[in-house]
């Protein structure tokens, strides 16, 4: 990432062979620095980790300058990149995430200072973003076409250098404010799911079964994802807080209190943010449903398990449960926020007790998903109706102010002109 490290790159290094043609080494990532070669550990398919391990090496390697009140020109892009990701990496919900975004920009930004983030360079890195494959897509496995950056994918990543660039001005490293040109936000889709889409998603998720050497077996493996499915549905939570709660209190993880159904949402030691996580009362149905879990043991410390232990991510079973049931498939574990903040509208709920049960604002809720209520505009509708079927000697003026400054005259004339209109 810094500029004196330019030579620290990633290489796929190609499988060896003896001379007999026996398999001495597999294609594997290698990272090369000038004539140095240090090895990751990572196979051709884990570009991941390798990026991870990437990372890891330029930063036990590499200090950046920290020298207070420099001008734009003189503070190296990479610099505030490494100094965010040191600083605030410790208070990242998802760390490894921002880590692939902070060198997918590294890539781009390498060459250039702070006094280089204009508007055009901004927007010559969302052309360069944009269309490029995913690096999780997998399309030789999947044999489906790799997914694609999108323009929302390349703002979210501008959205963390200019988080870098506001924490750097904050720590008082440059002279000046250096503003971060963003696409405009793509609009929130209004997809969720209706009751029959969510019946056929958990069906589907407890239908599943284990693949093993092309065959089909009878191990069920989706339960815990359809477990999932359901504290997404009641409670509206993020798919990061329901893979994260524990059934007790612990540093780190939010937890589920059975005994006076209260789900805790944000991790213990962690601030709060901007994603609001407050807690939230259990509906009766659920609670009954995690109660069972815990007693019988399907779930015996963290509320989504799998082999007994807490699983960190149901992105892949939640994909393999949204194509067996027929789903879109963009449809990704986002959707059950969405689809519970839908249905509270749908079901007439109270504004305010809404927006604090999802965690959101009052004005959030009702500028995203209030045309979902049933009394959405209703006075307003009705007020254009009943007016409109009024029989005409019936219509009145309810405004009494000023009647009597109506001259006949000026009635006349309005009459007249209705005449000629008509």
């Amino acid at each position: 990432m810094p500029r004196h490290a330019k030579g620290a790159r990633l290489w796929l290094e190609p499988e060896e062979r003896d001379r007999y043609g026996n398999l001495i080494r597999r294609t594997a990532w290698v990272i090369r620095d000038g004539s140095r070669k240090i090895r990751t550990g990572c196979l051709r398919d884990d570009r991941e980790g390798a990026e991870g391990a990437l990372a890891e090496y330029i930063s036990s390697k590499y200090q950046p300058n920290r020298a207070y009140g420099r001008h734009p020109a003189e503070i190296l892009v990479l610099d505030v990149l490494n100094i965010y990701l040191s600083d605030r990496a410790k208070d990242i919900a998802r760390p490894e995430e921002t880590r692939q975004r902070i060198l997918t920009l590294a890539d781009f930004w390498q060459p250039y200072t702070l006094a280089d983030v204009t508007g055009k360079r901004c927007r010559d890195y969302v052309g360069w973003r944009v269309g490029q494959p995913w690096k999780s897509s997998k399309p030789e496995r999947t044999g489906r076409p790799a997914r694609l950056v999108t323009e929302a994918a390349a703002r979210r990543e501008l959205e963390d250098l200019r988080a870098a660039i506001n924490h750097h001005r904050r720590e008082g490293l440059c002279s000046e404010i250096i503003s971060v040109a963003l696409p405009d936000k793509s609009p929130a889709p209004d997809v969720f799911l209706t009751r029959a889409d969510a019946a056929r998603l958990i069906r589907a998720a407890r239908a599943a079964k284990q693949i093993m050497r092309d065959k089909v077996t009878q191990r069920e493996v989706g339960n815990h994802i359809a477990r999932f499915i359901l504290v997404g549905l009641y409670t509206g939570t993020r798919h990061a807080a329901i893979c994260g709660a524990a059934f007790r209190p612990a540093i780190g993880r939010g937890h589920v209190d059975l005994d006076h159904g209260v789900f805790h949402r944000r991790a213990q030691g962690v601030r709060e943010t901007k994603k609001r996580q407050p807690p939230v009362r259990l509906p009766d149905r659920l609670l009954a449903h995690l109660r069972r879990w815990h007693r019988l043991g399907i779930s015996t410390h963290a509320v989504v398990e799998w082999n007994g232990r807490p699983v960190q991510s149901v992105r892949k079973g939640f994909a393999a449960a949204v194509k067996s049931a027929g789903l879109d498939k963009h449809v990704t574990p986002h959707i059950l926020r969405h689809t519970a903040a839908t249905w509270a509208m749908q079901n007439g709920a109270d504004l305010w007790q809404a927006a604090g049960f999802l965690g959101m604002t009052v004005q959030m809720l009702e500028d995203r998903y209030g045309h979902h209520h049933p009394d959405f505009q209703r006075e307003a509708a009705e007020a254009i109706t009943n007016r409109a079927h009024r029989a005409p000697g019936q219509i009145r003026d309810r405004n009494s102010v000023n009647k009597r400054a109506l001259a006949s005259p000026t009635a006349t004339k309005i009459t007249g002109f209705s005449g000629a209109a008509q």
